[in-house]
């Protein structure tokens, strides 16, 4: 049943210190897509999964033309949050545990504390529950969703990828699709032994998967039918503590290394492996472990210093950082979202328990737009996941 969104006051805004002045970002030529084109907005919905262990949820906003935000009210996963053991401030120690399809109108969570993923059904702000089932491992953290496809990332036990097909909205496992991962983590694994995101290259035909203990980045290819490869392609990453990834156009997968503050580009080899393209400079933030791409810009968040960074793709396919301070967030900023015209940027700060909101210019560059309080912080259990739609 969907309830109105309850008001938190929000907790008093952390930083690290940075006095780093704003940078002026170089353009974003490098892909002609929606993302870049910036046509005038239309009104739509951004999701944020609470992640409570005693039931998780998924609050809705209506994003109004000029991008501010209004709740909308919740809606019940049927299953419950979870953190994983020693967490810092993101509870799942990963990036894509909302998966939304959006031509498809379908969004999938993860439920951490009862191993179970959810679908949705998706009508503007309002969400249908289609399915819940077991996710075939431990503890969820990412889900990856293309077209009739879902595969979620167990961080628990072994650690694993499963498949789901996805008729009317509703999940079904594929049989034979789990992948064991071998991790050895206990069933709620150490944030920094968990994987930390699943997801498709733009062809589809590769599942990549981020391990941040093994410093390795997996590739199983997927066929037709939605089956994996027995074993995956493993690449040991070019950074420190490989977190998270988006893709490009042209293939390119650009990797968060949390590790360091860098982020490397790759694109997949004849052999189904990963071959490095580039790593960039360092940003000088804190726990760089979260990204998105708008056109030719990726940005990303330090979740310890409270500021976002920002990347242009190179015609090459890598990356080189151009702001690395390009916006300040509230305090712990995790999970990032882009509206699909790529004029607005959101920020999950998940210390903070709020969203910052952001207009993106057409040079890439990203001005403060509103802040939305009332969400719950880490101490009360902590957010993680989201999506716009």
């Amino acid at each position: 049943m969907r309830s109105a969104l309850p008001r938190r006051a929000a907790l008093g805004l952390v930083t690290a210190g940075l006095a780093l002045p704003l940078a002026t970002l170089a353009p974003s030529t490098a892909f002609a897509d929606t993302g870049a084109e910036h046509h005038r907005a239309a009104p739509g919905a951004v999701f944020v999964q609470l992640n409570a262990a005693s039931g998780n949820a998924i609050a809705a906003y209506t994003r109004a033309g000029d991008g501010t935000l209004t709740a909308a009210g919740t809606d019940p996963t049927g299953g419950l949050g979870g953190t994983a053991v020693g967490a810092p401030l993101d509870a799942l120690a990963s990036q894509g545990s909302l998966g939304l399809d959006e031509r498809h109108r379908v969004l999938v969570a993860v439920n951490a504390g009862s191993d179970t993923i959810t679908s949705f059904s998706v009508d503007g702000t309002r969400l249908r529950r289609r399915s819940v089932v077991a996710s075939s491992g431990q503890f969820p953290v990412s889900v990856a969703v293309r077209g009739d496809l879902a595969f979620v990332l167990n961080a628990g036990g072994h650690g694993s990828v499963s498949g789901f097909r996805l008729d009317d909205g509703r999940l079904s496992p594929i049989a034979g699709t789990t992948r064991d991962l071998g991790l050895g983590n206990t069933a709620v694994p150490t944030f920094i032994t968990a994987p930390s995101q699943v997801g498709f290259t733009p062809d589809g035909h590769t599942l990549v998967v981020a391990t941040k203990a093994n410093n390795t980045l997996l590739t199983f290819h997927v066929d037709g039918a939605g089956h994996l490869s027995a074993a995956p392609v493993v690449t040991p990453s070019a950074g420190k503590v490989p977190f998270s990834f988006v893709t490009d156009p042209s293939g390119g997968i650009h990797v968060t290394n949390a590790g360091d503050g860098t982020q490397t580009s790759y694109r997949v080899g004849a052999g189904g492996g990963l071959v490095a393209l580039g790593t960039s400079a360092p940003t000088g933030g804190a726990a760089l472990c979260w990204n998105v791409r708008v056109g030719g810009t990726v940005y990303g968040a330090n979740a310890g210093s409270a500021t976002l960074s920002a990347w242009r793709v190179t015609p090459g396919g890598a990356t080189t950082l151009t702001a690395p301070v390009a916006a300040t967030t509230g305090a712990g900023p995790i999970d990032l979202a882009t509206s699909a015209d790529g004029r607005f940027l959101y920020a999950q700060d998940a210390v903070a328990g709020a969203l910052s909101s952001y207009t993106v210019g057409s040079d890439g560059s990203l001005a403060a737009l509103q802040t939305v309080t009332g969400l719950p912080a880490f101490d009360q259990g902590g957010m993680e996941g989201l999506a716009a739609f």
